[in-house]
């Protein structure tokens, strides 16, 4: 039995010992061994260090996934440094708003980007530093040049409170906050990763990586896969032939897949005939996922299939659902909580739900976050003073606390594993010529779970044309985030106070379905 990995700086330092030319990463071809990810990583460190990053100060990554994302990651964890990667499907005004909020001065960017990040940088008030994760380009140093040449890393002793990831969220008010995550969220994570089934991989274990790495998902699994001394391989583009190429030949024991991804696979011409005996999981979660396509994966697939359900508040922990779960009414649940994790469902008031009462779910442990950057008001609304997080999702809890999500509290549209919020989609779409007033809800979708809707009030004497407006939202924001459909409407149905009641909006949508969140 190897070392045990307390801290995930020393991750690639203890398994580069162990098996130091063991592959621990590949990417299109590209491989990186435990032993040149433990002296990249270190390289990182010296260049930061070089860079003028002190302890405490955020990077930032925008790109596709690629080997590099993990030597930057470890080695800024060495400097006490946080990583701040960027949803790489944000709008221009978006990015910037994160480089501009996160006060990241070190800006990493893959090829497939850079104009993209050159456009962020040009309105952000202060210089940031502009550095090329691959082909050379006028404006952007050479990350491989830096790296190779950097000097030997400062001494540097991590802290349980050193906050080592920043992932954005979208907010109720349309702006992204940050969700600090410490090196004691993830100290916790690597403890319980081996006794929650689906994250308890082997060193012998192929670990596919489709979701992004800027998704708590994408970081988690991957994270697993390492510390167990797996080889973890990347797909930065996901396609269900590539998906199904990939775990024939490199033959993968372990994958995440979102529902709609899922969906695709199943779908696929290339899934007559492919080989999928190595597997012996596949997780899933972030977005609803019907009985139907669950049953059928479950089938074709021929492994286990787990639920995970959390927040990347929670680090990514909450509940799970056990393959052996996969029965009868429990197909409906999201499972029971974590080890050492502490799920319940409580009132208006903060007090605990009887059995079967629905109320709003929350989250107690270890791997809750630090709290959101820069907005202690916010923080303080998601958590309670006694440490629960609150996930703005309503359920019920069952008598063994097996946990059904029953609606959102917060109105959020989960698109495809993409967390949306109809507050930022409305204020893309206000201003659009010929728009009054307009209101966005979350409808069925047989591919992507829920579809953007925008509920429009037409000004008077104007005739807008749904592909106007959809056009109009696009140009602000993410695509995924711009309304897929647009319905008129004479008046919004709004409450005493003026909030726009999309629960009656969403109704007729919804009638005889159940809307639930994966």
């Amino acid at each position: 039995m190897g070392q045990t990995i307390d801290i995930l700086s020393e991750l690639p330092r203890v398994h580069a010992t162990e098996r130091g030319d063991k592959v621990a990463v590949q990417c299109e071809g590209r491989t990186l061994t435990y032993g040149e990810l433990d002296r990249r990583a270190d390289k990182v460190t010296g260049l930061l260090a070089e860079a003028g990053a002190k302890p405490g100060d955020r990077i930032a990554w925008l790109g596709r996934s690629h080997e590099a994302f993990f030597e930057i990651f470890f080695g800024a964890t060495r400097a006490r440094v946080c990583l701040a990667p960027i949803n790489a499907r944000l709008a221009i005004p978006e990015i910037a708003f994160i480089l501009d909020d996160s006060g990241a001065d070190l800006f990493f960017v893959t090829p497939e980007f850079y104009e993209a990040a050159q456009l962020a940088v040009s309105t952000v008030d202060r210089p940031i530093r502009l550095i090329g994760v691959g082909a050379d380009c006028t404006g952007f140093d050479s990350y491989s040049a830096l790296r190779d040449a950097a000097p030997a890393p400062p001494a540097q002793t991590p802290l349980a409170d050193d906050d080592i990831l920043q992932l954005y969220t979208s907010g109720t008010t349309g702006l992204p906050k940050g969700v600090r995550l410490n090196n004691a969220n993830y100290s916790e994570f690597l403890k319980l990763r081996t006794e929650v089934e689906g994250f308890d991989y082997g060193a012998e274990d192929t670990v596919l990586i489709v979701m992004p790495l800027f998704h708590v998902a994408g970081t988690n699994i991957s994270f697993s896969g390492l510390a167990a001394g797996g080889r973890v391989v990347i797909l930065p583009e996901f396609s269900p032939a590539a998906v199904l190429k990939l775990i024939e030949a490199e033959r993968v024991a372990h994958v995440f897949l979102a529902p709609v991804m899922i969906n695709a696979i199943l779908q696929a011409p290339e899934l007559d005939g492919a080989d999928l005996s190595s597997m012996k999981t596949v997780a899933y979660g972030a977005s609803p996922i019907s009985e139907a396509v669950l049953a059928t994966a479950t089938e074709r697939f021929g492994c286990g299939f787990i639920q995970f359900y959390g927040m990347t508040e929670s680090t990514g922990a909450g509940t799970s659902l056990k393959p052996g779960d996969h029965v009868g009414e429990l197909l409906r649940s999201c499972g029971q909580a974590w080890p050492r994790m502490a799920v319940k469902i409580i009132r208006d008031d903060d007090s605990d739900a009887d059995v079967g009462e629905i109320g709003e779910i929350a989250i107690r442990g270890g791997m809750i976050m630090a709290g959101y950057w820069n907005r202690p008001e916010a923080t303080a609304e998601a958590i309670t003073a006694d440490g629960w997080l609150k996930t703005g999702d309503a359920g019920f809890s069952d008598e063994r606390g097996y946990i059904f999500v029953h609606d959102r509290v917060k109105d959020m549209i989960v698109s495809g594993g993409e967390n949306i919020y109809p507050a930022e989609v409305e204020n893309a779409i206000l201003g659009c010529p010929g728009v009054a007033d307009a209101a966005v809800i979350g409808v069925p979708d047989e591919r992507w779970g829920e579809a953007v809707k925008a509920i429009i009030v037409a000004a008077a004497g104007a005739d807008p044309q749904p592909s106007d407006v959809i056009a109009y939202a696009r140009e602000r924001i993410a695509g995924f985030k711009a309304p897929k459909s647009v319905d008129f409407i004479d008046v919004l149905p709004r409450n005493a106070s003026g909030k726009v009641l999309r629960r009656e909006l969403r109704k007729p949508y919804w009638e005889g379905r159940d809307r639930n969140v994966g």
